[in-house]
């Protein structure tokens, strides 16, 4: 169950206006939310810098420190910095949505405190490590889950290859397939992939040094023990704090762990890539256009919607029980951008037989409740409260897991579910069919990456 954040302050979409999610129909604004990376004043968030070492020291903290300050002050989140363990008390952690552990090494926390801190986690605080927080609290099994992995060992600080494998996480949806950077990389005790989300791993064919046998996590996400927690093996060097990717990609994690922005940060195994437009990836193979309108693909690997209406549908092949996940955003500032996720249509190269006989979960945030973001279009509304609280606002990537068991569609968005659908129309089955994307007409731009599926059984 997705835990919620502490301080979030929940902002309801008003969807007034009908919107067809196949039909081109006037609507409204859904009411306005912070700016993608920002805070309302409603909204505002604090956090606690946490630096103490009770082993090495790295001569980078007072950067990093300087460097979440100045994130605060951009951003919309207050900070505040201690290297006094005193602060972990229920009282005073109360006050924060997230704690970053910033290089902090060895033994910091008595045990009266260790059990402040997993108070506050189990409450829906949030927790960023940063580089040396593996590097700390060995004895303390329950921090070791928290940080996801402990430290091994390190060669020198040299160039390497990060492949980023979530591009849709706040973290990490600024990077490319690749991040090449300078760094001190660590070897960790244990792979946290069955237990966290991986954002991002270590090439080692890159450099000298690396001991985790190819699969080399560095960055990952999770929930834990009622709260949520991101960590980055990166931000050793003083260089890092002013190297603008990594400021995005510390300022992800802490927008991730204090709850304003929301991810899919579930385990992820045994995914196949329907679409992934990096250099490795399968590309369009597979996927044809029906209709009008097209897909625009970038460099970057992603997919943009370009008039319609039509359907890019995979053709390759139908799909039964399955998990089919995918990364998407809308453009417009007021969420109104036509798209849906069809799913259980039959082959064909009219994009209205989807429609007629296939499910779509709808995108655009901006109709009316059976036709919003979640919805299985004009059957069944999303948990309206459920999704409000999961949606990132346009500009920002969300993630879509859509589920389907027999005649069951579960819709997971950003990893809270949001609808549980059970198919009862004879005229048509989700047993079998193909998937495809929307792209609904000319004012509507929606942008897609890492189409991936996984079968169930």
């Amino acid at each position: 169950m997705t835990t919620a954040p502490r301080r979030r302050t929940v902002l309801t979409a008003a969807a007034t206006a009908l919107l067809a999610g196949a039909f081109a129909l006037p609507s409204q604004a859904v009411e306005p939310r912070a700016e993608p990376g920002g805070e309302s004043a409603a909204e505002q968030r604090k956090v606690l810098v946490f630096s103490k070492t009770a082993g090495f020291r790295h001569d980078s903290i007072p950067d990093g420190i300087a460097a979440v300050r100045q994130l605060g002050a951009q951003h919309g989140f207050t900070v505040d910095a201690t290297e006094k363990a005193a602060a972990f008390t229920p009282k005073k952690l109360a006050a924060y949505d997230a704690v970053v552990f910033l290089s902090t090494t060895g033994d910091v926390l008595n045990k009266r405190q260790q059990k402040a801190f997993e108070g506050y986690i189990a409450d829906g605080g949030g927790y960023v490590g940063v580089h040396a927080a593996a590097d700390t609290e060995y004895d303390w099994k329950w921090y070791g889950g928290l940080a996801g992995a402990y430290f091994e060992s390190h060669p020198a600080i040299q160039s390497a290859t990060m492949k980023i494998e979530d591009r849709g996480h706040p973290a990490t949806a600024h990077l490319g397939e690749e991040w090449n950077r300078t760094d001190e990389w660590y070897n960790y005790r244990s792979n946290p992939r069955a237990r966290a989300h991986v954002l991002a791993s270590l090439d080692e064919d890159s450099y000298s040094g690396g001991t985790m046998g190819g699969d080399h996590p560095l960055a990952w996400c999770q929930e834990y023990a009622g709260g949520r927690a991101f960590y980055t093996g990166a931000g050793h060097t003083k260089e890092s704090y002013t190297d603008p990717a990594f400021r995005k990609h510390l300022l992800g994690g802490i927008r991730y762990a204090t709850g304003a922005a929301d991810a899919d940060c579930r385990p992820e195994v045994g995914y196949t890539p329907l679409y992934d437009g990096t250099k490795d990836g399968p590309g369009l193979d597979g996927w044809k256009q029906a209709g009008p309108g097209s897909f625009e693909e970038s460099a970057d690997g992603t997919l943009t919607t370009r008039g319609g209406m039509g359907l890019l549908w995979y053709a390759a092949r139908e799909f039964g029980s399955y998990s089919l996940k995918l990364d998407w955003k809308m453009a417009s500032e007021d969420g109104d951008d036509n798209s849906g996720v069809f799913v259980g249509f039959p082959a064909s190269d009219d994009p209205w037989s989807a429609v007629e006989k296939g499910y779509e979960i709808q995108i655009d945030a901006s109709d009316v409740d059976e036709r919003t973001t979640g919805s299985v279009y004009g059957f069944q509304s999303a948990d309206l409260a459920a999704r409000d609280a999961a949606l990132n606002p346009p500009g920002e990537w969300n993630t879509y897991e859509v589920r389907v068991e027999g005649e069951r569609l579960r819709v997971y968005l950003n990893g809270v579910l949001v609808n549980d659908y059970t198919n009862t129309d004879p005229a048509r089955s989700l047993k079998d069919g193909y998937v495809g994307l929307q792209n609904h007409g000319e004012e509507d731009e929606v942008a897609f990456r890492d189409v991936r599926i996984r079968g169930l059984g």
